[in-house]
C-alpha cells in the first residue's frame, strides 16, 4: 500500500562509490513459505534510523495540522488490532518482536495505511470508515503493513536503486549528519511513500499478512472481503497502493488459496 507524502525532499544523487552486496534471507518461511533471497547493499539499521526520522517528521506535521489520533476509542481499536498481530511476528522473525512498534492514526480521507522499516505505522481514518472495515478487515490491512516491514521491502528497494544509479551510496554515513544522511532520508520516504511496491513485494505481503492475521486470531479469508471493498472504490483502477497488485481475479484465487492453507492457524488460535 502506498501513500503520497507531500514536501518529501528529492532524491539527491551522490558521488558513485562502491559498496558491499549481501545476499540475505530477511524472514523464514512460515506456513505460507515465502522463501526469496535478497540483494541488500545498504545497512538495516540505516535505513531504521531514516525511517524513524521520517515518521517523526510526520508526526509533527500531522499534530500541527490537528490531524493525528483525534479518535481515542478508533486509536485503541487499531492499537489493540496491531498489538495482536506484531505478537505473532518472531514466527517470521526471531527479532521482530523486539522491535519498537508503534502506530498511529492519521485524519485523512485517503484509503492508506503504511508501515516502514522497523515498524512505524499508520492507518488513515478514511480506509477505516469509508470502507467501514472490520476488525478482521483492519487486521488483513495491518498484517500486509507489517509483513513488509518483516521482509524488509524498503531497503531492498533502496538497495535496488542504489544498484541502478538512481539512488544515493550511504557507505560510511552518519544518518541525520550532513548531506547523504539527509540523502538517505528522502530516498526512504520515496520508496516507502511514492514507489510502487513489484508485484513480488506484495504477493509476499498478502500471504505473509493471512498468516499473521491467522495467528493473531483473525479470520485470513478477511483480506479477501477487504480487497472486494477496495475494488468498489477503484472507479476503473485500483487505488495507488494496490496498482501493481495482480489483476483482481488472480489476486482474490492467491488469498483465498492462501487464507484456507491458514484457516488451521486462525482456528487453533480462537480456541
Amino acid at each position: 500500500m502506498k501513500g503520497l507524502v507531500r514536501g518529501v525532499l528529492p532524491v539527491v544523487i551522490v558521488a558513485t562509490m562502491t559498496v558491499a552486496c549481501q545476499t540475505v534471507q530477511t524472514t523464514g518461511g512460515g506456513a505460507v513459505g515465502v522463501q526469496r533471497s535478497q540483494m541488500m547493499m545498504v545497512s538495516a539499521k540505516e535505513v531504521e534510523q531514516a525511517s524513524r526520522q521520517q515518521y517523526q517528521q510526520m508526526l509533527a506535521e500531522a499534530r500541527q495540522k490537528n490531524a493525528l489520533n483525534r479518535d481515542p476509542a478508533m486509536v485503541q481499536r487499531v492499537r489493540t488490532i496491531v498489538a495482536r498481530l506484531t505478537a505473532q511476528t518472531g514466527v517470521f522473525r526471531a527479532d521482530a518482536p523486539a522491535w519498537q512498534w508503534e502506530v498511529n492514526v492519521f485524519s485523512s480521507n485517503e484509503l492508506n495505511a503504511w508501515c516502514m522499516a522497523g515498524g512505524k505505522m499508520a492507518i488513515y481514518t478514511g480506509l477505516i470508515e469509508r470502507l467501514r472495515l472490520t476488525d478482521d478487515e483492519i487486521a488483513a490491512v495491518m498484517g500486509h503493513e507489517i509483513a513488509h516491514a518483516l521482509r524488509e521491502h524498503s531497503r531492498e528497494q533502496v538497495s535496488k536503486s542504489m544498484a541502478t544509479g538512481l539512488g544515493v551510496s550511504v557507505a560510511g554515513a552518519l544518518l541525520g549528519v550532513g548531506q547523504v544522511g539527509q540523502d538517505l532520508m528522502s530516498t526512504v520516504a520515496k520508496v516507502t511513500f511514492e514507489l510502487p511496491n513489484s508485484r513480488e513485494h506484495e504477493i509476499e505481503a498478502d500471504r505473509i499478512g493471512v498468516e499473521l492475521a491467522a495467528r493473531a486470531g483473525y479470520d485470513p479469508r478477511a483480506a479477501v472481503s477487504l480487497w472486494n471493498k477496495m475494488s468498489t472504490q477503484s472507479a476503473g483502477a485500483p487505488p495507488q497502493w494496490l496498482s501493481t497488485h495482480p489483476s483482481h481475479a488472480n489476486r482474490q484465487r492467491d488469498l483465498a488459496e492462501y487464507a484456507a492453507r491458514v484457516m488451521p492457524l486462525y482456528q487453533a488460535a480462537r480456541r
